[in-house]
């Protein structure tokens, strides 16, 4: 196919400092993953390639820069994601991409979902009584859970946030652990307890959990109780069993809200026993109120070595079953 060249002209020279990077290290990424040649000659930036990728190119290098008048961050992982998402024909999904505050931290840190798949996510949470969220790590499933439940008790719509893992060892064993029970399932609980403290600054966040407005407890601690007026938030479902999902969905009263989040890829329950995740998505699917989202190794916002990581997992998993 014929070589073509355009041109793109950026006249702020600020926008096309963090346009190009430091270094030039986002254009670098952008020629590497859209496969295209760039150079930089005063305000014009000069694409050359094929056509298509060349108007890949344009496409993304266009909302790089509606991103950053929007007083917003382009990073590596943006940057990819947009450069995806555009060879997909999909240029609106960058833009759904490019709004929703969540929440603030205590620090003042804005949090945004940052893929389709988290925007829909948010989306199914705001519609939803019930919510099921799978999928791999770093697609923030809990963090998004949380951020939805903070906004939601700091705007009064709940009287009470409930965070609740099973406590079922990957490979270790509780009982060798030093301390009383409570002591033994924090480790599982640490990741609940550093997104509210962020959220609400260490101070509010004690005061809240003193004053019950906060509760973090181990799945066997809902048995027998009804949740009303709370946002509930179940994490790492994938290890809890039929009958442990049943019981923990059952306990919803009026007013709640219901978050269920796990990645059925990283099951540690005994051989034999199913997934109360897996249970559960397939026979309440068609409840009205109650909604699954499946997120994929496009939606992981951590390292984007992480991305690479859960597609060559996903990539040596299905060579069995082409066998």
């Amino acid at each position: 196919m014929q070589k073509v060249t355009k041109k793109l002209v950026v006249s702020n020279s600020d926008e096309m400092a963090r346009l190009i990077g430091a270094f030039d290290e986002n254009l670098d990424i952008i020629s590497r993953e859209a496969g295209v040649e760039l150079s930089v000659f005063g305000e014009e930036i000069k694409v050359s390639g094929e056509g298509d990728s060349v108007d890949v190119c344009l496409t993304v290098l266009n909302k790089l820069i509606d991103i950053i008048r929007a007083k917003e961050t382009i990073d590596k992982n943006r940057i990819i994601y947009c450069i995806e998402l555009a060879k997909e024909g999909n240029t609106e999904g960058i833009e759904k991409i490019m709004s929703g505050v969540l929440a603030i931290t205590a620090r003042g840190k804005q949090i945004k979902y940052k893929t389709v798949g988290q925007k829909k996510y948010v989306d199914a949470i705001k519609k939803n009584t019930v919510v099921f969220a799978v999928g791999p790590a770093g697609t923030g499933k809990t963090y998004l859970a949380v951020a939805m439940a903070v906004s939601a008790y700091k705007n009064k719509e709940i009287e009470k946030i409930i965070l609740t893992r099973p406590a079922v060892e990957a490979g270790e064993r509780l009982g060798f652990l030093p301390g009383d029970l409570q002591s033994k399932v924090d480790p599982y609980l640490r990741p609940l307890y550093d997104a509210l403290q962020e959220m609400f600054g260490l101070e509010t966040y004690q005061k809240l959990l003193e004053r019950g407005s906060i509760e973090i407890a181990p799945l066997a601690y809902m048995r027998g109780r009804t949740l009303s007026n709370a946002f509930i938030i179940l994490d790492e479902a994938q290890n809890t069993t039929k009958e442990q999902m049943k019981m923990f969905l059952t306990r919803m009263g009026e007013g709640s809200k219901v978050v269920v989040t796990g990645d059925l890829t990283q099951v540690d329950l005994p051989d034999g026993k199913v997934s109360g995740l897996r249970h559960s998505t397939s026979i309440l699917k068609n409840i009205e109120g109650i909604e699954t989202v499946e997120l994929t190794h496009k939606d992981v916002v951590r390292h984007s070595l992480v991305m690479q990581i859960i597609k060559a997992y996903n990539k040596d998993e299905e060579k069995p079953q082409r066998k």
